[in-house]
């Protein structure tokens, strides 16, 4: 049997990896933007504030990763469409970001101002990703994701332009019209209105994660093995867990580089410095403190975050890993996962917080 040779992890490999990782999580916190915020203040305070964050780095995302790709600087790899595993998986992780009391992102950079029930969270989505990619949950994982929905081309993946013809005029004529329409809704929140603030205001922080989101995409091809992955946490999560537990990342989609006897990826190790970057931050500002939360909550986060993990890889990323960088190639599956992420938080809300204050009344 002939063994796969794995290239050894170079200086540049480590130090993209740590400056993308870094500087996401230095944007997350100084920004406060987590998308399970994003996705319940607008139902549950009617706050369309994180909304218009996350549409404004998503549209940054979109024009500069796609603009990249025709440039043949990098090039974006669209996910395959699984109709079940995409819509199911996005809803159930919409519940679990909810329970877990941040989104993938979230519980990463909060663990890095030292909210104990965020690291928490992430154990379990440790824990659960790592057993639904490799573990026990893995059949489960197959039986969602064996239906694939395909175009007679099978070169081409199944996008939002796809879907009404071929061509630069027809793709970029659909990024243009995402772009004109989230420019008019994030004009309704005042995006130019910046005054002095301790943080970040809320349309500079969706440029600059939209910034990093593309700095990232061209970074993780150049340096980190010729895969454009882009910005995620549900599978380099899984590659962690493996790494930790078997010294080998068993990465199915994305390449492998070694360091001593282990095996990794560009993007876990992107991902270990989200909570650096935000640890940076939060000293900076002084928002740094160790803070506690109650047995209950603990458990509840630590079932959601459980849910999260295997929702996560069997949607094929979590909210950052299709809602950014997987609706940034215009995948349906990406789109329509991201979508049933944001019912599944509303639902959660609504049965968590809506439906027991109205009962008080």
């Amino acid at each position: 049997m002939e063994q796969t040779i794995v290239p050894v992890v170079t200086i540049d490999y480590l130090v993209t990896a740590l400056i993308c990782g870094g500087m996401l999580g230095f944007i997350l916190q100084r920004g406060r933007f987590c998308m399970n915020s994003a996705f319940r203040d607008t139902i549950f305070i009617q706050d369309f504030t994180l909304f218009r964050s996350y549409l404004v780095a998503l549209g940054v995302l979109i024009v500069g990763s796609n603009l990249l790709n025709d440039m043949g600087m990098m090039e974006l790899k669209p996910q395959s469409f699984y109709p079940v595993a995409n819509i199911v998986g996005g809803y159930l992780f919409g519940l679990g970001m909810v329970l877990a009391g941040g989104c993938g992102s979230g519980i990463y950079f909060k663990t890095g101002e030292g909210q104990l029930a965020a690291g928490v969270a992430v154990l379990g989505f440790l824990i659960s990703a790592g057993a639904t990619a490799t573990g026990m949950l893995k059949p489960l994982y197959d039986l969602f994701r064996s239906y694939k929905v395909e175009l007679a081309d099978p070169e081409k993946s199944l996008t939002l332009y796809t879907l009404i013809g071929d061509g630069m005029v027809i793709k970029w004529g659909v990024i243009a019209a995402i772009a004109v329409a989230i420019f008019v809704i994030s004009l309704k929140g005042k995006p130019f209105s910046i005054g002095k603030q301790k943080g970040l205001y809320w349309s500079v922080t969706g440029v600059l994660l939209g910034l990093t989101g593309v700095i990232t995409f061209w970074a993780s091809q150049v340096w980190g093995g010729g895969f454009a992955r882009g910005m995620n946490f549900t599978t380099p999560t899984a590659e962690l867990i493996n790494t930790l537990v078997s010294g080998d990342a068993k990465s199915k989609f994305f390449p492998m580089s070694s360091i001593g006897i282990s095996t990794v990826t560009w993007g876990e190790i992107a991902m270990i410095a989200v909570p650096l970057g935000s640890f940076i931050s939060a000293k900076i500002l002084k928002e740094f403190s160790w803070k506690l939360a109650s047995a209950k909550d603990i458990i509840t986060v630590f079932l959601g975050s459980l849910l999260m993990g295997f929702s996560g890889i069997t949607a094929g990323g979590c909210n950052v890993g299709q809602g950014l960088t997987g609706v940034a190639t215009l995948s349906i599956g990406s789109i329509l996962a991201t979508i049933a992420m944001i019912f599944g938080n509303w639902t959660m809300v609504y049965f968590k917080f809506i439906k027991p204050m109205n009962d008080m009344e």
